[in-house]
């Protein structure tokens, strides 16, 4: 069986502070949130593991992580580079993005 043959699973996990992508039960790789003082969700790394990278799970991960907080009515804070360059070439309905200074979205 190939990667192809198997959808990957994004699940919020509240505990370790990050949405996590497992294929075929294996931890692909994730993307950490903090809540910072106002309440919204800071998100400062992504990780993919070598093994993974390179087939698209970095994108399918903030793409379901995204529309997650989205769906919950959160505010996200894009300091990692990988969740800035998504969001700056995807739009995702609902979701509310807090910049940071000397980040800007680009269209």
């Amino acid at each position: 069986m190939t990667d192809t043959d198997v959808t990957p699973e994004v699940v919020r996990n509240d505990d370790k502070g990050r949405y996590e992508i497992s294929l075929d039960g294996a931890l692909a790789g994730f993307t950490e949130f903090v809540a910072d003082e106002q309440g919204r969700l800071v998100f400062p790394h992504t990780e993919i593991d070598s093994e993974f990278s390179g087939r698209g799970f970095g994108t399918e991960l903030i793409g379901q992580a995204m529309t997650d907080a989205a769906s919950r009515g959160e505010t996200v804070v894009p300091q990692c580079s990988f969740v800035v360059r998504y969001l700056q070439k995807h739009e995702v309905n609902g979701l509310d993005i807090a910049w940071p200074h000397g980040t800007a979205p680009q269209g």
